[in-house]
């Protein structure tokens, strides 16, 4: 079941290497299976789903955790309320709309909705 603000997704770089690097060392080294999106981008589900995006503008630096929120503006004005800054306002993507922020520890995190 999701739920407004709990980690729902957990996107990982594949910069530096490849996609197919990426998923063959996990498939090998703990069993993962993998569901393509296009030639950048495998997602997984292994207890906490999430993906993979290869080198390109959409790649992240650092790992993205991704918060779920039934309400993607009412949250994007709380994150903002709260002291967050957007760095990514709203955007369409495969599977629902979602939006970046970073926190006052300067984390990066995104939001997303169905």
């Amino acid at each position: 079941m999701r739920l407004t603000g709990k980690l729902d997704y957990l996107e990982l770089p594949a910069v530096g290497g490849t996609l197919d690097s990426a998923k063959a060392f996990y498939s090998a080294a703990f069993g993962w299976s993998f569901t393509d999106y296009g030639p950048t981008y495998a997602a997984f589900d292994e207890g906490l789903e999430g993906g993979f995006q290869a080198d390109g503008a959409e790649a992240p630096a650092k790992p993205l955790p991704v918060l779920y929120s039934e309400a993607l503006e009412e949250t994007l004005a709380a994150v903002e309320e709260g002291g967050g800054k957007i760095v990514r306002p709203i955007f369409s993507f495969p599977g629902g709309r979602r939006f970046h922020f970073i926190d006052p520890a300067g984390n990066e995190l995104a939001v997303w909705g169905e």
